[in-house]
Parts: structure tokens; sequence; C-alpha cells
């Protein structure tokens, strides 16, 4: 089960709901980061990814709590990203994803470091490199990501559309998006997609909002617009924690629900080690996520 590349259940019509963790910055920590794995795996997600960090710093993580989703009997995603890492450092855990039998990559280019010359001549240069590098290594299941508002470092939407049509090119079995907040803006972006000639699976990304200073980190980082809609819902319960915590988990799970309706069978929610907004996320999909 745990061995199973993430692919051959995106390429079913089965709804699919999978979580996103993210590794310890202390080796101190990893104990009790083992433990949330425990109760992400107790919600049965269809797999589990764990991300490389923001500068490549918690690579060293990434790998273990991989390993450990494994032994949790949930398949594990294991984030792979380039720019703050050597060639020779992406082969070496390659080398190791290889080893302890983990066999589902997200590629990603990654956050370029501040005051960084990149790229350096043993870098890789974008993420479409890292994913014919990992092609070439093994047979691995290659995530990639994709940006339905756009990437930020692109010209246009149509040069973004290129570059992805370049990655899933080079190798990419799926695609997972950047977080959205108005399902229209996914839809549209699958369009454009299907009529760019990108064929693979898309995962939507869902962001759980259950604080109001999320929002303000979000727009910031991605720019991604947030709906009238709900920042009307901020205004209102930003001041109450509980309640902006119940309404941020209903808004997440009524674009899930449309997304389902209208044919989107693959749902990634950004949980961020949150197993209790995850799990009440299931739990109201009780009927619609049959958890195997």
């Amino acid at each position: 089960m745990t061995n199973i590349k993430v692919s051959e259940l995106l390429n079913t019509d089965r709804v699919t709901i999978s979580c996103e963790m993210f590794p310890p910055k202390k080796g101190s920590q990893l104990n009790d980061y083992k433990k949330t794995v425990e109760e992400m795996a107790r919600l049965k997600p269809a797999y589990l990814s764990c991300t490389y960090g923001a500068t490549g710093g918690t690579s060293d993580y990434t790998v273990e709590i991989a390993d450990t989703i494994n032994q949790n009997g949930v398949p594990a995603i294991a984030h792979l990203t380039c720019a703050s890492s050597t060639k020779e450092k992406v082969r070496s855990v390659i080398e190791e994803l290889k080893a302890r039998g983990i066999c589902n990559i997200l590629a990603l280019r990654g956050d370029i470091p501040e005051n960084a010359d990149f790229p350096l001549p043993d870098q890789y240069h974008h993420a479409t490199e890292l994913i014919a590098e990992i092609k070439a290594a093994g047979d691995f299941c290659i995530g990639g990501a994709c940006y339905p508002e756009g990437h930020p470092e692109a010209a246009s939407r149509e040069e973004d559309l290129v570059h992805l049509k370049e990655k899933v090119d080079a190798g990419c079995d799926y695609l997972t998006t950047q977080m959205f907040f108005d399902n229209n803006i996914y839809y549209n972006f699958m369009y454009k997609a299907l009529k760019k000639g990108i064929h693979v699976p898309v995962v939507a990304g869902i962001m759980p909002v259950t604080n109001a200073g999320q929002i303000g980190r979000i727009v910031s980082l991605s720019g991604n617009l947030v709906p009238a809609k709900f920042l009307t819902i901020v205004d209102r319960f930003a001041d109450d924690p509980k309640a902006m915590k119940q309404a941020g988990i209903a808004y997440a799970t009524e674009q899930i629900i449309d997304l389902i309706a209208n044919g989107v069978s693959h749902i990634h929610i950004y949980s961020m080690n949150r197993p209790d907004v995850a799990g009440s996320i299931m739990d109201n999909l009780s009927d619609i996520y049959i958890r195997s």
C-alpha cells in the first residue's frame, strides 16, 4: 500500500483527499512531529506529503518524516527543491529516498534564498531540470506545482502555461495547484491548461484559513485573490478565534464540495500540521469522501 505511486490513485475518478505536512526545524522536535504523522495517518488521507522547507534547511528531516508516513500505512510524497541545494546534494537526497522505498517526489524549484547568487554552476536553474534528473535516477512518480493565478515571476499567464507544459513534457506525472479561494479561478485555469495540451491529473490545493492573520501572509507571499465573500467572513469573525476556525473550515469544505460536484476528484488540503482542521473537513465530507 505505502509503496503505491500517487499517479495510480489520481488516474481514477475515485475522490481522493490528501494532506500536507512540514518537517521540524530542529532534530529535537522530530519525535513530536512523528506523533503528528500518526494523528494525520489516522484520518486516512489518500496520501500525505512533506515539504522541504522554504530554503531547503529542513531537507534532512523531510526524508525522515516521509519515511514515518510510509511506516504509518499512508503513501508518502517527499518534496524536493533545488534552488538552495547543489546538484550533488539533490542527487544524494534522491538516492536516500530510493533507499527508503519512497517512490513519490514533488519536484520544485523552491524559493531563491535572499542575497543568493542564483543559479551557480552546480545548481539546477528550473524545476524542469530537476524533474528530468529525478526521471533519469529511478522509477519515481514525479509531481509538480502549478499556479492557477499565474506564477508570481511569470511575465504572463500564457508564458506560465508554456513553462508548465515543459514540466509535464520533462516527466511530470501529475500537478498540484497553489492554493486558491475562488473555484472559478481553478476552472478557468483547467480550460487553458487542457487547451495547451496538459493532460496529466491536476490536484486542487485548498488552504483552510482558520485565523485572520493568515490572510495577510498568504496575499503577501503569493498574491492570491481573496474573494469579497471570504473577506467578509474574516471581518466578521477575526476577533473570535473559535468562530474564525469554524468559519474557515466551513469555507474550505464548501469549496471542496463545489469542486467535487463539478467533476474535480482530487483535493489536497494545505493542513499545516493541523490534524484537527483536516479531520474536521473530512468529517464534513464523510459521505462524499469514503476513507479506505
